[in-house]
């Protein structure tokens, strides 16, 4: 597991100038409405190069990780840029093994991020053990189409993606979800079912 996250961390590290651009299939719109509603204790896992941070209501306090020390040195001109530094704390971290005590946060985030995690059922339980009874996790997220044709068809190009920009096309994160033991409240489907907004409830 090790190995294969430092392969991430470095694919990442190598796509962080450039990823802003690359990310651009994901509106502001979108964004805006899955933070409108967060409040107090909030941590984004796999916070990136720190897109969502300007789109967070004022009177939160957000913990960003990421794998990606690269990913992370974005995150921080964002910061600076917006003047988040009162608001907002960024450290290098594994999802897969969250350095966090139980029910730390009130809500978690996540933004296409589970197309990468090598263990994402692993990755859900966390967001899962660090999220408090009764709170939130509200995911931006990509997966495997459920169109006949579509859906393999992602699963044959789905090394190549892979090798060029790091992220799994055909994660199956619904299964995963629930595999992780997480109850569904919300799935909103953005761009058939390919790009979700979903709304986790932790009980």
């Amino acid at each position: 597991m090790k190995d294969l996250n430092k392969v991430i961390s470095e694919r990442y590290n190598r796509v962080s100038g450039v990823y802003d651009f690359m990310d651009t299939m994901i509106k502001h719109q979108w964004r805006k409405e899955l933070l409108k509603h967060v409040s107090g204790e909030v941590l984004e896992a796999g916070v990136g190069t720190g897109a969502n941070l300007p789109f967070y209501p004022e009177q939160v306090k957000v913990a960003g990780i990421d794998i990606s020390e690269g990913m992370l040195k974005q995150a921080r001109k964002k910061v600076a840029s917006n003047h988040l530094q009162d608001k907002v704390t960024l450290r290098k971290m594994d999802i897969q093994d969250l350095e966090f005590p139980d029910n730390s946060f009130d809500y978690v985030i996540s933004t296409c991020v589970f197309c990468s995690v090598p263990d994402p059922v692993k990755g859900l339980e966390e967001l899962k053990r660090v999220c408090k009874p009764n709170g939130r996790i509200f995911m931006l997220e990509h997966m495997r189409s459920e169109n006949v044709v579509l859906g393999p068809i992602m699963d044959v190009i789905n090394p190549f993606v892979v090798r060029l920009w790091g992220a799994n096309i055909n994660r199956r994160t619904i299964e995963n979800i629930k595999a992780a033991g997480l109850s569904i409240e919300k799935n909103e489907k953005l761009f058939g079912s390919v790009m979700r907004k979903l709304t986790l409830t932790v009980i």
